[in-house]
């Protein structure tokens, strides 16, 4: 980290001129993700230099989580840059070198990412057969024809009909089984084979969207969200690199580590905030001026400030908002933080001596025969792994290794994080053994897994449109408090980013980043405005 000090040079343009006449406004970050990184370090290159940033566990980078694995790095959440033109996480890593050895097969094009472009899915039933490859790109185009239908319903303003619950699963299960079973050449068995694999991309679509099950994503809102054009691209050297570019200009005393807020009271009262700070302690001179805002860590401390920015996610809003905030969220902030969807994908790495896979197989796709005509994919306690839709190959060898990721979401993911290794890594290998008809592959020598739902300060992957959300809700979510109609209360005391928080980015890196960037810009702009107005006042 650097030195506390900010540079004579950071002092040149008007604004943190203005910002070192007047008293600095004081600024509490909450969360060191993506979201509150890029908003600390936007805050202190506009000459902002009383910034605090809490975050509740011991590391920086929130859903970002490169673990180190023998001589490679496996990335327990964030995996790849979706999109590179005009995507500012790209542009970061190029510009820092960080894509020097990403290679030309993991640059991938296609709508679902996997760790090579080039290979062959292997889609497999649970009796132990290779599904044909041409029946396999048959139903790929058929599937992908309705998944551009349910983008129509909002880009081009179509009506939802009632038969469809305004649900993209419910909808895409429909018109799919109507094509299938109207398919005069198809035999009896080939129907059924595409019914039940349409079942095991509903659940890989589940995965990407991190949602329970395509049923609850909302079909009138499912085509808003918006796809940077450009390759994906994966980071050899970590994701978490990223992280620490954003944090490498950070001052070692801005930066918090494991300081869980319990509660934040805004609106205060020079007396409120007196009264909050005498319970707990606290810096004197954090008594100088009122402040509006007050925050209680779980420690007992007591911050005072005159703008908190949240990045908190939307899983752990759901679960906290009602004691974190005082007075309570307004009614239909709430709602918002309610309505909108989030839910769990967690991954499960397997690392094997050998590949039992051939060398032309990117991935190993299960498709149970039996779910032809399932209706949910919400599955009993027991049989939490019918979740697990797929396990990818970890491309290129010479860094990974012999190595397979499998995906799984939902309750299912939450089932899973229960377990332990050992039954994990059992569960998975019974699977493998089962789908491929090799009795013979060998339990992975070691296994690696993400919990996201399980962890406290943030219960789930990353947000979806709810049935019954839209993007209003996720503008509701992002707007600070106190809304602007109250005048006589000063303003922006409550922001609001992460990616949760971005309407047409909500689910990536980079609508965490730009996000951050956004909250700390309304700063910006408000003692811009402050300070012009003040140099414009006329004599009397």
């Amino acid at each position: 980290m650097q030195s506390c000090e900010i540079s004579s040079d950071s002092t040149d343009d008007p604004l943190s001129r203005a910002l070192h006449r007047h008293r600095q406004p004081r600024i509490v970050v909450i969360g060191a993700g993506l979201a509150g990184l890029a908003a600390t370090k936007t805050l202190l290159e506009n000459g902002f230099t009383n910034v605090t940033v809490l975050e509740a566990s011991d590391r920086i980078g929130g859903r970002v989580q490169s673990i180190q694995h023998g001589k490679t790095t496996l990335e327990l959440g964030a995996t790849w840059i979706h999109g590179a033109n005009g995507n500012p996480i790209y542009h970061l890593a190029e510009e820092n070198g960080l894509l020097e050895h990403t290679t030309e097969e993991e640059r991938s094009v296609g709508r679902i990412s996997l760790y090579a472009k080039n290979g062959v899915a292997h889609y497999q039933t649970n009796s132990g057969k290779r599904i044909p490859k041409d029946l396999v790109e048959e139903f790929s185009d058929l599937y992908n024809e309705v998944y551009e239908l349910t983008q129509e319903f909002f880009q081009n303003g179509k009506p939802v009909g009632a038969e469809s619950q305004n649900s993209v699963g419910i909808f895409t299960r429909d018109v799919l089984r109507k094509k299938i079973m109207l398919d005069p050449y198809d035999s009896e068995s080939t129907k059924k084979l595409k019914l039940s694999m349409l079942q095991q991309y509903l659940k890989v679509e589940s995965c990407e969207s991190s949602s329970p099950s395509m049923d609850e994503v909302s079909l009138s809102e499912f085509g808003e969200w918006t796809e940077i054009p450009g390759a994906h691209h994966v980071i050899p050297v970590g994701f978490i690199k990223v992280v620490e570019i954003l944090a490498q200009d950070i001052p070692s005393r801005v930066l918090r580590l494991s300081k869980p807020v319990r509660r934040i009271h805004w609106n205060c009262s020079s007396q409120d905030a007196e009264e909050i700070s005498d319970q707990a302690d606290h810096n004197q001179d954090q008594r100088s001026s009122p402040s509006p805002v007050c925050l209680e860590c779980e420690d007992a401390e007591c911050l005072l400030a005159d703008h908190v920015i949240v990045t908190a996610s939307l899983g752990f809003l759901k679960k906290a908002h009602e004691t974190l905030f005082s007075p309570g969220l307004p009614q239909d902030k709430a709602q918002a933080v309610q309505k909108l969807g989030i839910s769990t994908t967690d991954k499960i790495f397997l690392e094997f001596a050998e590949p039992f896979w051939s060398p032309e197989c990117n991935s190993i796709q299960f498709v149970w025969e039996d779910e032809a005509q399932l209706e949910s994919q919400a599955y009993p306690e027991e049989l939490w792994y019918r979740k697990i839709c797929s396990f990818d190959v970890l491309y290129p060898p010479e860094r990974y290794g012999h190595m397979l990721s499998g995906w799984i979401c939902g309750e299912e993911a939450l089932r899973m994080e229960r377990c332990d290794d050992e039954t994990v890594a059992e569960i998975c290998t019974e699977l493998l053994r089962q789908f491929t008809g090799n009795q013979n592959i060998p339990k992975p020598r070691r296994i690696l897994r993400s919990s996201w739902g399980s962890n406290p300060y943030i219960r789930g992957s990353y947000s979806f449109t709810q049935v019954g959300s839209s993007g209003r809700d996720v503008e509701r979510l992002a707007e600070p408090l106190p809304y602007i109609k109250n005048t006589k209360a000063p303003p922006l005391q409550v922001l609001f980013a992460g990616e949760a928080t971005h309407r047409k980015y909500y689910s990536t890196t980079h609508g965490a980043l730009l996000s951050g960037q956004r909250e700390a810009n309304r700063l910006i702009e408000l003692y811009q405005y402050s300070f012009d107005a003040e140099t414009t006042k006329p004599n009397i």
